[in-house]
């Protein structure tokens, strides 16, 4: 960026056409050589140098005149350097992505659709609310995926979120190794504050660790987790095909595990929520920014340039080309 010092100083350049103007009527009063008979003209007149370089000078000291405005104005050149301090707070999110988060029973913008893809949506803006922390994602069915370790690139984390569809992995709800997973990459890392925030919408009912061991794992490892149980328990509405392959709404019963999520919660010292809509899961999420804040500190210095010399050395160089031009190929006779 650029400031001037003295900007009260650049009225000035409106003086400069008066000076010009007012230099060229002078000029034409006036003539450069007095004489006393028209032979003596006409001899002067065959030796004279004429040259349409004569238009050159008055743009030469328009510009020299204005150099020197803009130089007394005292230009600045601004260079700004900022550094943020963050306090290290570490986050892998492990979505569920079991064949029952296609269950229809959450809305966004007056739209019936599926648990995963109001879950994305809502994960998704509390990414854009942490900027400064790193943030891995793990999807989990029968088993937990790494979709990415943690990384400080939300851009590409937003497009690895996108990704998540139901089937991705072999059907099934592991919540115990999902969490475990979570944890053993937050271990491998050095942040002040390592959280889990683990949604599901079932019961544990595959992969090889319980919740519970998953749970004193992570407490061992200085690893808080906060869980979400998301939907409605009961008959749920859900994509459904029929002998002809042809895709219809059915209902199907589903139970949420929320013993195990209250109790992986109580272990870890962090929070058990339960979400049965879309406000409810944006509130939830917004809780776990509030409760996990990121202490930042912003350092931000301007150091400026003086550009007086360069347009002070601007105006001088015109101007010693005008002078330059008026003693050769412009020289008027005495």
């Amino acid at each position: 960026m650029i400031r001037f010092l003295h900007p009260d100083l650049l009225w000035l350049l409106g003086v400069v056409p008066l000076a010009l103007l007012w230099r060229s009527r002078r000029g034409a009063a006036g003539g450069a050589l007095r004489i006393t008979s028209t032979g003596v003209a006409r001899a002067v007149g065959g030796v004279a140098r004429r040259s349409h370089f004569g238009r050159i000078v008055p743009v030469l000291r328009a510009a020299s005149l204005t150099a020197a405005v803009v130089g007394l104005a005292r230009p600045q050149l601004g260079h700004e350097s900022s550094e943020v301090e963050v306090s290290g707070v570490d986050i892998v999110l492990a979505v569920d992505v079991s064949r029952s988060m296609e269950a229809l029973d959450f809305e966004m913008d007056g739209q019936r659709v599926d648990r995963l893809d109001v879950v994305k949506h809502v994960v998704g803006e509390f990414i854009d609310k942490r900027p400064n922390d790193r943030i891995g994602l793990i999807a989990f069915a029968g088993r937990p995926y790494l979709v990415s370790p943690l990384t400080l690139d939300h851009d590409w984390l937003q497009q690895r979120l996108k990704s998540l569809h139901t089937g991705m992995i072999e059907d099934g709800t592991a919540i115990g190794s999902a969490l475990a997973s979570a944890t053993n990459r937050l271990h491998e890392e050095d942040g002040e504050s390592r959280i889990v925030v683990l949604l599901t919408d079932g019961m544990n009912n595959a992969g090889s660790l319980s919740p519970l061991a998953a749970a004193e794992a992570a407490k061992a490892l200085g690893v808080k987790a906060y869980t979400i149980a998301a939907g409605t328990k009961g008959e749920v509405p859900i994509p459904m095909q029929d002998v002809f392959g042809r895709t219809t709404i059915g209902n199907a019963q589903v139970d949420i595990d929320e013993d195990s999520l209250r109790e992986i919660a109580d272990v870890t010292a962090g929070q058990f929520f339960r979400a049965t809509d879309t406000d409810s899961l944006t509130r939830i999420y917004d809780r776990i920014d509030e409760l996990e804040t990121t202490d930042r500190t912003l350092h931000q210095e301007v150091h400026w340039s003086e550009l007086f010399t360069w347009f002070a050395g601007l105006a001088a160089a015109l101007v010693a080309l005008e002078l330059a031009l008026a003693a050769t190929w412009l020289r008027r006779l005495p």
